[in-house]
């Protein structure tokens, strides 16, 4: 990553961004994921996100990995898609929704403040 890395980039973008890379036009990487130009254009307008099967089409069509993909986009999609999961988990009850939505919650704002704490100068410093 570049020292820009407080300028999140959504996936839409990311994927946007890897198929002008490749010279692929927007019709054709649809036709190569399998998915409709209309659907992938609403994906890379941040309008849709991609189902799990839709966007291994699409990193595979850019000869690229999901976890790339998404390793370049902004923490906060990375983070829908765990909560989306979770919540669309047939095999849990609503009560393991909740707590393993307030659990994972709870880390990551635990995580960002101790990400905080170290990035704020100490005023003791000489």
């Amino acid at each position: 990553m570049t020292d820009n890395d407080d300028m999140e980039t959504t996936l839409g973008e990311i994927i946007r961004r890897q198929r002008e890379i490749a010279a692929l036009p927007m019709r054709q990487l649809a036709s190569m994921a399998g998915i409709s130009n209309p659907y992938l254009s609403q994906i890379e307008h941040g309008l849709r996100e991609p189902s799990e099967q839709v966007l291994e089409g699409i990193a595979k069509s850019l000869r690229t990995s999901v976890d790339d993909l998404l390793g370049r986009s902004k923490p906060d999609v990375r983070r829908r898609a765990v909560l989306d999961a979770v919540a669309e988990d047939p095999g849990l009850t609503a009560a393991q929704r909740r707590a393993l939505t307030e659990v994972y919650q709870s880390m990551i704002a635990a995580t960002s403040a101790k990400k905080s704490r170290r990035a704020k100068p100490s005023s003791d410093a000489p």
